[in-house]
């Protein structure tokens, strides 16, 4: 027997996993409401391009029926990385593209634009902020919400990412920072405008590494590079060098410093962004995060298993939205239901989280490499 008709089920987060999971619920016929903060899809730029992994990413969008559509948009070629030499810009590895299109890159916008063109009308209630949930003796759950309202629900996920207001609910653990900290930017019509940096990345992704500092970019859609300048510093880095990252001139002249000695090829992106910086400490989840069934709430992605961003996030958010799915259709309660997904789920993020953060020390080592 399947759950009773119409559980009122609601997702917190319109990010990958809870689309995912919302998706493949209505595919089967159940209804659903995802709950998001941001006003609207456009509101932000949701970042740069992620690799969609057949056992996890794949196998979720085969789940909700949109494998066929991402190919269409996906590019196996960008599924390439070139290690450079920090001293030299010299070539020192390259990995082909996967065969069979094992892992093809998608820019991240367009996963979401797939995932909410799949959903049916106002499955998203945009500009609704969630500030809170109290489990209710019953087993159902209350979702609070910034404009003082307040909403029952018979399962609540909470898929909003780091700071997520549903956590509490289920755990009293916080993010901390990883020692690393990320500064974007990004290259406009880079094949042209940007000759040099086209040519070093090239279809795919570079990675340069040396004593704790690190460059990534990225090969986009429609000619856009997008660029990481990782540091392993203090997370107030940038007040110890008396810099205001608002002025984008001063980062750029702290940085310069920071890499002095690095091949001017490579300081190019340092110099010649064209989106200016924007910094993101790196935050990560205690390694294994667990927790006591709480009846009528669940976690899923990085309100779950928060890990550093070495290509595993995305996957595991979006293969954990089809597999609560799942057990909610094959389930005959909630309860069971969300217990079946939380057992496969936090055993496979423990082991996700260790990889993670070697990963991480891989990407951006303490010493030079």
């Amino acid at each position: 027997m399947n759950l009773s008709p119409e559980p009122r089920i609601a997702i917190v987060g319109a990010g990958l996993g809870g689309l995912t999971c919302a998706r493949v619920l209505q595919r089967h016929g159940r209804a659903v409401t995802v709950f998001e903060r941001e006003a609207s899809a456009d509101a932000r730029p949701q970042g740069g391009t992620l690799d969609m992994h057949a056992d996890t990413g794949q196998a979720a969008l085969r789940a909700a029926g949109l494998l066929d559509r991402f190919h269409d948009l996906a590019r196996p070629e960008a599924d390439e990385w070139r290690v450079l030499d920090f001293a030299t810009a010299a070539p020192l590895a390259k990995q082909p593209p996967s065969a069979g299109d094992d892992r093809p890159e998608i820019d991240r916008g367009q996963l979401r634009g797939l995932l909410l063109d799949s959903l049916t009308d106002n499955t998203v209630q945009w500009d609704r902020a969630v500030t809170g949930v109290i489990p209710l003796p019953d087993g159902t759950c209350r979702l609070l919400f910034a404009d003082g309202s307040a909403e029952d629900f018979d399962l609540v996920v909470g898929a909003d990412g780091a700071w997520s207001r549903v956590r509490p609910a289920l755990s009293p653990a916080a993010p901390r920072y990883t020692g690393v900290t990320f500064l974007e930017t990004g290259f406009d019509d880079c094949d042209t405008r940007h000759p040099d940096l086209a040519r070093l990345v090239g279809n795919g992704s570079m990675l340069v590494k040396g004593a704790g500092r690190s460059l990534v970019a990225q090969r986009n859609s429609n000619g856009h590079i997008r660029a990481y300048i990782a540091l392993r510093e203090p997370q107030d880095w940038h007040m110890a060098a008396g810099v205001d990252l608002d002025d984008h001139r001063a980062v750029r002249t702290q940085l310069l410093r920071m890499f002095d000695g690095w091949d001017e090829s490579l300081r190019y992106i340092l110099r010649n962004g064209d989106t200016g910086f924007v910094n993101r400490s790196l935050f990560v989840l205690p390694a294994p995060h667990t927790w006591e069934h709480v009846p009528g709430v669940t976690l899923l992605g990085d309100a779950a298993h928060l890990m550093p961003p070495v290509g595993l996030g995305a996957n595991l958010a979006m293969l954990d939205g089809a597999d609560l799915a799942h057990a909610l259709l094959a389930e005959s309660t909630i309860g069971a239901a969300v217990r079946t997904y939380e057992s496969v789920m936090l055993p496979r993020s423990a082991e996700a989280a260790t990889a993670s953060a070697q990963g991480l020390d891989h990407l951006v080592p303490a010493t030079a490499p």
